[in-house]
């Protein structure tokens, strides 16, 4: 309530990226006093734990890549209560991402718009700021394609900086889907998907040799809600030709409609990835034609739009078996990962599931 009352009103009177920086660096400078302050209290754990392709969680809210870029307030976000933090997205090349202004509000829709086009440091940079500060939680690194990369160089590129965060991370998410870089959804087509993967795993058994692990990295593809069900079968059927470990539905869309903000408003926020409570219905209908193409076999994540349990409710009994939030993080604070956490464990308590796992896929058709 604090947050939302005097917090909010603060930080929203700031540009919206002005803002998001204020925050992460606020979190960044004390990880230690926010894990003490607030560890306790907001690190509660009703599921037990959760296994997900070969890691352990303890709660299945995760905070979703695009907030912590660079890997600075790590810590302090697992101290939030977030099972896993996917940071990133990292490429290989540091950029700054795409012209001021590129992160919009539309408060009336509880949403966001950004076009900020993976600004970070580079993977190496974030590699070598997260080794020895992980957070305790699982960790997820997102990659992406370089801006300065063509398009017929994206696999190097990708392989590059799978190489440089592979000693940190826990998962690796490979994004193809964001907008907001040219060119990159058409990763996402059979068969570059296909070619883009194939060459990811095979470093993967090789990497997994060199640092003596039991097993390969587990590998995650991060998608599109634009996609129509054609190409998410076709998507699918690459992912398990290449032993991927799980998908993420979904990244921001690019429509725009059902909007309660004014046209000429949205307009001049011009183009970009939209996210928030408009995207809600729209990633959970592709979880669910994800989880009935895969017959619940493949493991999903759900973000989008989610606010509240009830939404992560949506979005588990479609089949997802764990979820992310970002816009929600923005709008409700930093107590969002314990609320959801304990509202979903009453919801699961009344629709009469003993566990998680039991629920997840359960209204799928």
């Amino acid at each position: 309530m604090l947050y939302r009352s005097l917090l909010r009103p603060l930080l929203f009177r700031l540009p919206p990226e002005a803002a998001h920086q204020l925050a992460l660096k606020s979190l960044a400078i004390a990880p230690n006093l926010t894990a003490n302050l607030l560890g306790e209290r907001f690190k509660r754990n009703p599921f037990g734990k959760l296994r997900r392709f070969g890691l352990t969680f303890s709660n299945p809210v995760g905070l979703a890549a695009g907030f912590d870029k660079d890997g600075i307030a790590l810590e302090s976000l697992a101290a939030l209560g977030f099972g896993h933090i996917e940071a990133g997205t990292v490429t290989f090349h540091p950029q700054p991402g795409n012209e001021h202004p590129r992160l919009f509000r539309l408060p009336i829709d509880k949403a966001l718009i950004n076009r900020a086009g993976f600004n970070n440091e580079g993977a190496a940079a974030f590699a070598r700021r997260v080794m020895g500060h992980k957070p305790a939680c699982v960790l997820g690194v997102s990659i992406g394609k370089s801006k300065v990369t063509p398009l017929e160089a994206a696999t190097d590129d990708y392989l590059q900086s799978f190489e440089l965060v592979y000693p940190v991370a826990d998962y690796i998410a490979v994004n193809v889907s964001s907008p907001n870089t040219p060119g990159l959804r058409e990763l996402q087509a059979g068969e570059q998907l296909d070619f883009l993967l194939h060459a990811l795993q095979k470093r993967n058994k090789e990497l997994a040799i060199e640092h003596s692990r039991n097993a390969d990295m587990p590998v995650l593809v991060k998608l599109s809600p634009d996609l129509d069900d054609l190409e998410l079968q076709e998507i699918v059927a690459v992912a398990q030709r290449n032993n991927v470990s799980g998908l993420i539905a979904t990244n921001t869309t690019t429509a725009r409609d059902g909007l309660q903000t004014q046209a000429d408003t949205m307009e001049a926020f011009g183009a970009g990835g939209l996210s928030g409570s408009p995207l809600r219905q729209r990633s959970t209908r592709v979880i669910a034609t994800l989880y009935s193409m895969t017959q619940g076999m493949m493991p999903l994540i759900g973000a989008g739009g989610i606010f509240t349990a009830e939404d992560a409710w949506e979005k588990i009994s479609a089949g997802a078996s764990l979820i992310q939030i970002y816009t929600g993080f923005i709008y409700e604070g930093p107590s969002i990962a314990r609320n959801v956490n304990e509202g979903l464990r009453r919801i699961i308590s009344r629709e009469g599931f003993v566990s998680l796992d039991e629920a997840v896929g359960c209204r799928a058709k």
